[in-house]
């Protein structure tokens, strides 16, 4: 009778207790040529260094794979090159790497709704280029298409379809807006651009998880620019939001930052834009400041409302937000720690509750859980 008991009350906690997910962040180190794997602890935000894996060159951008079980990344020194790893499910340990030679050097890469491509936007060669994806994941090259933009591609996603993919064009204050092809390759939609505020720097984009709207920040204006995506994929422009902290900081309109910038006057420089896959809060980052500007998301219009800022690692180039949407992970181009922030689920405030060791010039952040 006790151990049928034992038995019973054992069956009924495993099974109506909530599993905690496995939830893994990786943080490339560019002048390191690493790239530093998290855990996250999902109860207290904590971030635990599990270790790195080398990428063998100047590490930038990566991107999860459709089923969240590869992890892709941008080699932006020579030679360049497109990394691939398998994400080991209960270690967060990179697998089985393999290697892909790339067409241009890409601060930005991602991967389509699907599985079938990944895309990656080249500043310097002014260009988009589409990869297929083999059945395994990995990287077919050379590129299936190439899609010339104006001066300075920051920036590629697609939307929720995968038929539709979005260009921030920041040397032309542009989004670029295209059709995704069965084949890989782009065609423009109307006119192939939507603009933004003159001198803005269309930056970096998110979509909205319904698809309806698609937020550009600009790096130079800070502006964020409310796009709503129309049923063909067209975007039209329908709203603006000024930088959150330039007058508090005084800071002076931004420039292009090239090779030989030396300008010690403050100025914007915005880099990364996330939302939560809730849909009610969307996050913007400040390196001049070091600061992440937090807004609330009306779930009408999708209209922004400021909830404030908060002072986070030294020139936060990346952030990221968990699946589970209670944690933002930010990185530091000029921090030795990655932070861990916790999410109000009422307010969107921000709330330090952790860090963790991190190598040189830490720039993307990606979190997967399992």
């Amino acid at each position: 009778m006790k151990i049928a008991l034992r038995l019973a009350l054992l069956s009924a906690l495993t099974f109506s207790a909530p599993l905690l997910a496995q939830t893994f962040v990786y943080v490339s180190e560019a002048s390191d040529g690493n790239i530093a794997r998290y855990s996250l602890n999902e109860k207290t935000g904590a971030l635990t260094l599990l270790g790195q894996t080398s990428a063998g060159g100047k590490v930038m951008p990566m991107a999860l794979s459709a089923d969240h079980h590869r992890l892709y990344a941008a080699i932006r020194s020579q030679p360049l090159r497109l990394m691939s790893w398998t994400i080991d499910a209960q270690t967060g340990d990179l697998l089985q790497a393999s290697e892909t030679p790339a067409a241009a050097s890409y601060p930005y890469i991602s991967t389509d709704s699907q599985g079938r491509f990944l895309l990656g936007s080249s500043y310097d060669g002014d260009v988009v280029h589409v990869y297929r994806l083999a059945g395994d994941g990995k990287v077919i090259a050379p590129p299936v298409a190439a899609y010339k933009t104006g001066h300075a591609a920051h920036s590629v996603i697609s939307d929720a379809t995968g038929r539709s993919v979005y260009v921030g064009n920041l040397g032309t204050d542009r989004v670029l807006q295209l059709n995704l092809t069965q084949d890989g390759s782009l065609t423009p939609i109307g006119e192939g651009y939507v603009e933004t505020e003159a001198n803005n720097g269309a930056r970096h984009s998110v979509m909205s998880p319904d698809n309806r709207y698609l937020y550009n920040i600009g790096e130079m204006g800070g502006i964020i620019t409310q796009f709503q995506r129309q049923p063909n994929g067209a975007l039209k422009k329908i709203a603006e939001w000024p930088n959150a902290v330039a007058t508090q900081y005084h800071l002076q309109q931004g420039r292009e930052r090239l090779a030989d910038y030396n300008d010690p006057t403050p100025r914007i420089w915005s880099a990364d834009i996330r939302i939560t896959p809730n849909g009610r809060f969307l996050y913007v980052t400040e390196r001049t400041t070091s600061t992440v500007s937090g807004y609330r998301i009306n779930k009408e219009d999708g209209k922004l409302t400021l909830i404030g800022s908060w002072p986070v690692e030294k020139q936060p180039r990346g952030i990221a937000i968990s699946p589970d949407g209670r944690w933002l992970i930010a990185s530091g181009e000029k921090s030795n720690v990655t932070g861990s922030y916790a999410i109000n689920r009422r307010s969107g405030v921000l709330k330090h509750v952790g860090s963790a060791p991190a190598g040189g010039d830490a720039n993307w952040v990606t979190v997967v859980s399992y």
